[in-house]
C-alpha cells in the first residue's frame, strides 16, 4: 500500500537553488534518511534546480516525495519545465556538454547518482527529469506486477491537498484510487483522508463495494469525487467504478478509451454505484486524474513518453495540463515491463 505527500519547490532564478537544497535537506533529515542517501539527494536537487534556473526563461518546479517499494523507502525527485527542450539527450547526458556556459556535468551527475533515472524532452516539448534513490539495495518488482507513478499537489497557496490517492499491488493484481475532496483546503483533505482510510481497510473488495463503503463512512465530511480501478493482469481486465469528476482513461497503443463515472458526491448524494469492465493489454496505461487537470491531454503528442517511468508520465501531464487554481493529481499505472 502506498500513499504519500509531495514537497513542491518552484525554481525561477538561481537564488532559489540553494533554498531548494536546504528545504529538501530538512525534509530528508526529518524523515530519517541516512547521510549517504541525503547527500545524493542534495546533489541531485542542486543540479536539477540549477538546470531549471539556467536553461529556461520562466523556470520550472521540483516535486519531491517519499516512495515505498516493498519494505524499502526512497526519495523521488521530478524536475519539470516548459523550456525549449533538449535536442540531443544522449549528448546532454555526457559530461562537458552545456548550452549555458556551465561545466556541463548536471544531467550526467543526476543520472549517475540516481538508482532509477528517466528523462523526456524534445524541441518545443519542455523537459521532465525523474531521479529516484532507495535507502538500501534497489528493490525488484515481483513477477507479473504493476507499477504506478503520481503527481499530487495542493492548490497554489494551500498547504493541505484536497486530493488523495492510494495503490495496492500484489502479483497479478492491483487496486488504485484517486479521490478529490469537495473544494480545497483542510476540510477537503479531511474528506479525502476518510475515503483513503476506507480504501485501505477494504482493498480486497470490488471497486463498487469500496465506493459504497466510502459513501457510508463519509457522511460527516464534505464528501468527494472518487474513482477506483481493480486490475487483473492475468485475466486482462479492469473493473472500474467512479462517482464524480475523476477522469479515467486506458491507453493501449494508439487507442485511448475513456472510463465511465456517474454524477454525484460520495458521502452525500449518489445513485447506485455501477461497475464497468474494460480490457487490459500488456502495453496498457491507466491514467486517472482529478479535475484540477484538464482533459485536453494526449500522450501521443509526446514521442516516447508512454514508454517512460509512470511517474515521469504523470509529471509531464501535470506540468502541461494543470489548471493551476485547484488541487491537481495525476496517477498513472501500467504493467511492469518484462526485461
Amino acid at each position: 500500500m502506498e500513499v504519500r505527500t509531495v514537497l513542491r519547490l518552484p525554481v525561477e532564478e538561481v537564488s532559489q537553488v540553494g533554498e531548494a537544497r536546504r528545504q529538501v535537506a530538512r525534509w530528508t533529515e526529518m524523515l530519517g534518511f541516512d547521510e549517504t542517501c541525503a547527500g545524493k539527494v542534495a546533489i541531485i536537487v542542486t543540479e536539477a534546480a540549477g538546470n531549471l534556473a539556467k536553461h529556461t526563461t520562466t523556470g520550472g518546479e521540483l516535486l519531491v516525495r517519499v516512495v515505498v517499494r516493498g519494505d524499502l523507502a526512497g526519495i523521488e525527485v521530478l524536475a519539470l519545465d516548459r523550456g525549449p527542450g533538449i535536442r540531443d539527450i544522449a549528448r546532454a547526458l555526457s559530461d562537458g556538454y552545456s548550452t549555458a556556459g556551465s561545466p556541463g556535468t548536471g544531467l550526467g551527475a543526476i543520472s549517475r547518482l540516481a538508482d532509477e533515472f528517466a528523462i523526456h524532452s524534445g524541441p518545443g516539448l519542455g523537459t521532465g527529469i525523474l531521479a529516484r534513490l532507495w535507502t538500501g539495495a534497489r528493490p525488484d518488482h515481483p513477477p507479473r506486477s504493476l507499477e504506478a507513478g503520481v503527481t499530487s499537489v495542493p492548490k497554489p497557496g494551500e498547504e493541505a491537498c484536497g486530493d488523495s490517492w492510494a495503490v495496492d499491488f500484489r502479483p497479478g493484481h492491483g487496486t488504485v484510487t484517486v479521490v478529490d475532496g469537495l473544494g480545497h483546503g483542510p476540510e477537503a483533505a479531511e474528506a479525502a483522508r476518510a475515503a483513503i482510510n476506507v480504501f485501505q481497510e477494504n482493498v480486497r473488495a470490488t471497486p463498487a463495494e469500496i465506493v459504497e463503503r466510502m459513501h457510508e463512512a463519509m457522511r460527516s465530511t464534505r464528501g468527494a469525487a472518487v474513482a477506483i480501478a481493480g486490475i487483473d493482469v492475468e485475466a486482462g481486465s479492469v473493473r472500474y467504478a467512479g462517482i464524480g469528476n475523476i477522469s479515467g482513461v486506458i491507453i493501449a497503443g494508439r487507442e485511448a478509451r475513456s472510463l465511465v463515472s456517474h454524477p454525484g458526491t460520495v458521502g452525500h448524494q449518489m445513485r447506485k454505484v455501477q461497475e464497468f469492465t474494460y480490457p487490459w493489454a500488456g502495453d496498457s496505461l491507466l491514467v486517472m486524474h482529478s479535475d484540477g487537470v484538464t482533459q485536453r491531454w494526449d500522450v501521443a503528442r509526446y514521442p516516447g513518453l508512454a514508454a517512460r517511468d509512470p511517474a515521469l508520465i504523470a509529471g509531464v501531464l501535470y506540468r502541461d495540463f494543470t489548471r493551476g487554481r485547484d488541487d491537481s493529481t495525476v496517477l498513472v499505472t501500467r504493467n511492469v515491463p518484462v526485461t
